[in-house]
């Protein structure tokens, strides 16, 4: 278990601050996360990569000349924001174009797709690179659905020595892309992992089991067996991954002038297997990929991207085209990762290796409100109080629901988002904002401060109401319903979830429609919201009988089946809490999840 912390809600931040501290040759800190403290060569493409913290090496430590440009880096094992990726990718940028590199998951696709459009309306030409190496999270058929694990080294890798090359944005890119198609992984765990602070790990496994199939978060594995010996380890390991040989791997077409196929193995450790069992375990690997007729090119054998303590191991095979291997074996100096010689030129920066202004946020102007919209502001703070009293108290238990099939933080991320947008909303009314204005602040820090989907989405939702409201006049049941249905369009606009695939929107959808026939028949906004608030717990008891069809618990499926979605369940919450508080007058502490949920 991680047993050397302070606050548990300040140990990403003040990780950072010591990794920065430690490798200030290499990095700096910039808001967001933190870019090379060396000088690149101007007009080139910048790698800028990324993804929740608890993953060390990835992502910081593979910022560096010949590697990444920058890196976003999350809270634990949560997306970083679209905010903080926007920073760092523009502090990266060295004139010719930024690619984006991340895990296909989907807090991190919002964000960097966010963070993307934003770039692109500043004149920054962005592209994108979601890594998808992990065999165990989909079927063949639907790569693009598969989850980002060690594969992620490849992929950044031959993407930062083109870029340091000089290739194009354009060439970049497909060079990712390529890589990302020729990389296959596949992990097993003999225990879980434990967050700072947390009493139990995220998931367990039997003494004397494996999990077989896990993914790198705390999700549990999509099966179960004995422990084997270093060996069988080994040959389940090789036998998983040769059974998906990509297309022209070693046939000598394309880019690839030879007739053998070459792989570069990488053999990950995710944080509590030693050093020397990964030397056992690759020990058999190598012969198992010489009797394949495979030719190894620069193996790969420790930690690269690991789980805080999960005890585990994953294999990755990356197929090599003549370029790939070129690129591969390219020169790089990153604090985790080095090969060759690079000269690199030191950039001014004060002891400590961060600049005190690049981590100043710049106060958001305040535009004019009436005293109407003033005072709708004032409500709208008592509505994320009372969000926050309610996720606050049930904070552990939706942790415990979605550890189910998950990977149990949704009641950390809520808890770290509804604590930044209270706070931002006070902060606004204090200097005099609108409903508008305050609600706007509010969803940007709590996307900004959650990150993973759940920020992502609720940050979007704060915002659709926000604009629904309005700076200039008071807040009426019309505007209140408009903005929840502005809401819930933003979410499956940009969130891709639909009602049946059990996320928050099955939740939304008919909290949206009952409390818009509430108003539509006349009735006042409290009686409409206090019916959808009925509907709406209703609705998050009824995700217990749906299997998920989104986000991490997909994988997972099974496992989930009588147990209702933690972000339906939360906004059920929530959406009950701002009646109860503002409507009944009941403290918001005295709703709880359902025992039985």
């Amino acid at each position: 278990m991680t047993r050397l912390f302070n606050e548990p809600s300040a140990f990403a931040d003040e990780m950072i601050e010591g990794f920065v501290a430690s490798h200030s040759r290499w990095v700096k800190r910039v808001s967001g996360g933190v870019v090379r403290n060396t000088r690149s060569t101007p007009d080139t493409v910048a790698l800028v990569i990324g993804g929740g913290s608890g993953h060390y090496p990835a992502f910081a430590g593979l910022v560096g000349q010949g590697l990444a440009h920058g890196a976003a880096m999350g809270n634990l094992f949560a997306s970083p924001s679209a905010q903080q990726v926007y920073n760092v990718a523009k502090a990266a940028d060295n004139g010719a174009g930024v690619l984006l590199g991340y895990g296909n998951y989907a807090g991190d696709v919002l964000h960097f797709n966010q963070a993307q459009e934003r770039l692109r309306k500043d004149g920054i030409d962005c592209r994108s690179i979601a890594v998808t190496d992990d065999v165990s999270s989909a079927p063949p058929a639907e790569r693009a659905k598969r989850r980002g694990i060690a594969g992620d080294l490849t992929v950044f890798k031959v993407a930062a020595a083109a870029a340091e090359a000089g290739y194009t944005l354009d060439q970049v890119q497909e060079i990712a892309e390529r890589a990302n198609d020729r990389t296959r992984s596949f992990g097993v765990a003999f225990t879980g992992c434990t967050l700072p602070g947390a009493d139990h790990p995220l998931f367990s496994v039997p003494e004397g089991r494996m999990a077989v199939g896990m993914g790198i978060h705390g999700e549990p594995g999509i099966g179960e067996t004995d422990i084997p010996t270093a060996d069988e380890l080994a040959e389940l390991l090789v036998a998983k991954l040769l059974t998906e040989i990509p297309e022209n791997a070693g046939t000598g077409t394309g880019t690839d002038t030879g007739s053998t196929r070459r792989v570069v193995p990488i053999l990950n450790g995710l944080g509590s297997v030693k050093y020397e069992e990964l030397f056992v375990v690759y020990r058999r690997v190598a012969q198992l990929l010489a009797e394949a007729g495979l030719e190894v090119v620069d193996p790969q054998v420790g930690e690269l991207v690991t789980s805080f303590d999960m005890a585990g191991t994953s294999l990755t095979l990356f197929w090599l085209d003549d370029e790939l291997e070129t690129l591969w074996t390219a020169p790089a100096d990153a604090p985790a990762f080095r090969r060759g010689a690079v000269t690199a030129e030191a950039l001014e920066t004060p002891a400590g290796g961060q600049d005190s202004g690049d981590l100043d946020d710049v106060a958001t102007a305040i535009p004019e409100a009436t005293a109407e919209s003033r005072a709708g502001a004032v409500r709208v703070l008592d509505v994320l109080g009372a969000a926050k009293t309610v996720v606050d108290a049930n904070a552990d238990e939706l942790g415990r629901i979605d550890a189910i099939a998950g990977d149990g933080d949704h009641g950390i991320g809520m808890e770290r988002g509804v604590g930044a947008a209270v706070a931002a909303a006070a902060d606004a009314v204090a200097r005099g904002a609108g409903a508008a204005t305050t609600l706007h602040l509010a969803g940007d820090a709590w996307a900004d401060k959650a990150g993973g989907t759940s920020g992502a989405l609720w940050g979007m939702a704060l915002r659709a109401v926000g604009d629904a409201l309005g700076d200039s006049k008071a807040p009426d049941a019309r505007a209140v319903t408009d903005g929840v249905a502005g809401a819930a369009a933003a979410v499956m606009e940009f969130g891709k979830a639909k009602p049946g695939d059990k996320t928050l929107v099955d939740v939304l959808v008919p909290f949206r429609d009952s409390l818009s026939a509430g108003v539509n028949a006349g009735k006042s906004l409290g009686d409409a919201w206090a019916a959808a608030a009925s509907v709406a717990e209703q609705a998050a008891e009824g995700t217990a009988r749906l299997l998920p069809l989104m986000g991490r618990a997909r994988p997972h499926a099974g496992k989930s089946l009588g147990t209702p979605d933690a972000g339906a369940v939360s906004m059920a919450l929530i959406v009950r809490a701002i009646h109860t508080t503002l409507i009944e007058g009941t403290p918001a502490e005295n709703n709880t999840v359902k025992e039985n949920a």
